[in-house]
């Protein structure tokens, strides 16, 4: 099927624009008449970035999705009407053309799961690997219900992780913007009252006017550089498999920040492998989809590794302990689970171990952050006052009354 862009009235006259795929435009009227819309005009587009362009898919219309359909079916409704009810009452135009199309796929003769694998930017190999679990166990609505869980959770985890990150960067910035303003406004306003005292100068002033002079001829290569350099290697990384590996190694080495993305990515992980674990998926599948999640190439090859264990025979308490992912209270929460049968309880109880224990690390560097900046910023301007005001006090004492 191709991708078409169209111009669609609804009954009372409204007009709407959006891509829908079809397999030509006579298909494409039919599609958009099954959804209450007349077409007015339409076309193929190339697939590519305008294809997410009206209107982004959040994690909100995932967990309504998950939240209603499961819902529905356990209320005894069909399959495809429970979808055709979804996409009716999405506030998302985007997320009611996806809907249309898996529906679509459904009347075809395809599967949920091969319907959603349609959509992989949407609907990851792991939601379309527990739709797949859901099916052929018969057990969709307990499915839904663990992946509106699992979404809810994601989306309180990626909240603490902006916090993480937000909060750092705008008392970083607020800093960076006050020492622009002193160095490229302030100084070279007292730099001329300074040097027509005529007196030898002492040697932070001297470097002060020197860091001033600096920032006022080159302030676009200062903000110029950081933004080149974000993006060259972003553009390297994404190109050389070995650099993206040593900016992952990096980042988990980062003092204080990588301990706590190292958690953040660990916890994912156990809830992932719980949730799948749970719905029947092997556990040599569910660690092959647990390493997509990862997000970073040293723990997807511990990950990698682990799961090459398993696959020789060994338990996955063992495994996990070679590869050192884990430390020896989870290794031990994870034996217990695995001796006693219950190894998704396990690894829930390792996702709210670490979920804890990245509450409280965010709660501890947001404390020691705000008092490290002010500091910071309190010795930027007491070197300013100091070289400003060092001289004039040397002057003022030279002078006889």
């Amino acid at each position: 099927m191709s991708l078409f862009t169209y111009k669609a009235i609804d009954p009372a006259g409204k007009s709407s624009m959006g891509q829908l795929e079809a397999l030509n435009l006579i298909d494409l009227e039919m599609r958009l008449k099954r959804m209450g819309l007349d077409l007015v005009s339409g076309g193929p587009t190339r697939r590519g970035g305008s294809l997410m362009r009206k209107g982004a898919i959040k994690r909100e219309d995932l967990i309504n999705f998950c939240f209603h359909l499961e819902n529905l079916l356990k209320a005894g409704v069909p399959l495809v009407e429970s979808l055709t009810d979804l996409r009716d009452s999405s506030e998302n135009p985007r997320f009611r053309e996806v809907i249309s199309g898996v529906v679509e796929s459904i009347q075809g003769g395809s599967a949920l799961s091969v319907a959603l694998a349609d959509y992989p930017d949407i609907f990851s190999p792991v939601f379309a690997a527990l739709i797949r679990a859901g099916e052929s166990t018969g057990r969709m609505p307990a499915v839904l219900l663990s992946l509106t869980d699992t979404l809810k959770w994601e989306d309180e985890l990626a909240s603490q992780t902006k916090k993480i990150i937000m909060y750092p960067a705008f008392v970083g910035s607020t800093v960076l913007l006050v020492t622009f303003f002193l160095m490229i406004y302030l100084v070279p306003q007292m730099v001329g009252f300074i040097k027509s005292m005529g007196q030898q100068l002492p040697l932070q002033t001297i470097v002060l006017i020197a860091v001033s002079r600096f920032f006022v001829e080159y302030w676009w290569a200062m903000i110029a550089l950081p933004v080149a350099l974000f993006f060259g290697v972003r553009f390297a990384a994404a190109n050389n498999p070995i650099l993206r590996y040593q900016i992952d190694r990096a980042k988990l080495n980062v003092p204080l920040v990588g301990n706590i993305l190292r958690k953040i990515i660990l916890s994912r992980f156990a809830s992932t492998f719980a949730l799948m674990y749970a719905a029947g998926i092997t556990i040599l599948d569910a660690m092959h989809n647990s390493e997509e999640i990862a997000g970073n190439l040293v723990i997807q090859e511990g990950l990698r590794m682990a799961g090459q264990e398993i696959a020789e025979g060994k338990s996955v308490t063992t495994s996990f302990q070679n590869v050192g992912l884990f430390p020896p209270l989870v290794i031990r929460m994870i034996r217990v689970g695995e001796t006693t049968g219950a190894l998704d309880n396990a690894l829930l109880n390792v996702s709210y171990f670490y979920n804890r224990e990245v509450r409280e690390s965010i709660g501890k560097v947001q404390t020691m952050i705000e008092p490290m900046m002010t500091v910071i910023l309190g010795a930027i301007l007491g070197w300013v006052m100091l070289s400003v005001l060092g001289p004039i006090y040397d002057m003022m004492t030279k002078i006889k009354i």
